[in-house]
Order: C-alpha cells, then sequence, then structure tokens
C-alpha cells in the first residue's frame, strides 16, 4: 500500500513514533496479508471524531482523479467515487484495481488519508 515500510516501533524506545489511529486498520483478520492491495474508504472523520473541513473535501479528492468526457463534463473515475459513509460522514471509495493501473494515484489516497489524520476502512480479503 504504500512504498514506505511498517515498521513496529519499540516501545521502550523514547524516540518511537506514535501509532496514528486513523491508519489502523478497522476490518482486519488476523490471516490478512496487509502488503496486498486492496479497497479502501476514507472517512471525512479524523481519529479524534472531528468532522473533515472543507464539507465538500471528498468532491474535491475525486475531482482531481476525474477526467472530461467527449461532451465536456467531467466524470468521476469507476475506481474513486465520492459516497456516504454508514454513519453519515462523507467518504471517497477506492477501488484496488487503480493500483495496477496509477499506483501513484493509489498512493496519493492512501497519503492524503494518513497526512489528514483521516480514518480508513479496507475491506477484509476473503480466504483463499
Amino acid at each position: 500500500m504504500s512504498a514506505i515500510p511498517h515498521v513496529q516501533p519499540d516501545p521502550h524506545d523514547g524516540n518511537a513514533p506514535v501509532e496514528a489511529p486513523a491508519n489502523q486498520v478497522l476490518t482486519r483478520r488476523s490471516n490478512d496479508d496487509h502488503r496486498r492491495t486492496r479497497s479502501f474508504t476514507i472517512i471525512g472523520a479524523t481519529s479524534k471524531g472531528k468532522t473533515f473541513r472543507p464539507s465538500d473535501w471528498a468532491d474535491r479528492l475525486c475531482g482531481v482523479m476525474s477526467s472530461f468526457g467527449s461532451q465536456r463534463k467531467m466524470r468521476y473515475s469507476p475506481y474513486v467515487r465520492p459516497g456516504c459513509w454508514i454513519t453519515g460522514e462523507k467518504c471517497v471509495f477506492v477501488d484496488a484495481r487503480l493500483y495496477d493501473l496509477e499506483p501513484l494515484a493509489y498512493n496519493f489516497l492512501m497519503h492524503f488519508a494518513r497526512d489528514n489524520d483521516l480514518k480508513v476502512d479496507y475491506e477484509a480479503i476473503e480466504s483463499e
């Protein structure tokens, strides 16, 4: 998911980075391989529960990933869509297939969520 490998901090080290709650997986199973690319949802709430601003952030973020069709109308990417989360917050749904087409775009969205301390819900991977 990220170009930066995840390293478990030593709890006895005073310089250990603090794990950001917004980047914790909400639906991880013990047999999940967290290096696998998978779909995720960026939820418009910070780890402290505050609503993310501006209010149209989801539309703006999806607009960055959109294109203009032949009729000169903006079309959202089929891999990055705005929506509404179960609890009412605005969100952005990101399809894992985006990574196959454009890994930099996928990583940009992952880093956007991390940098803004937003909650992220990962799609559970079905066991094979």
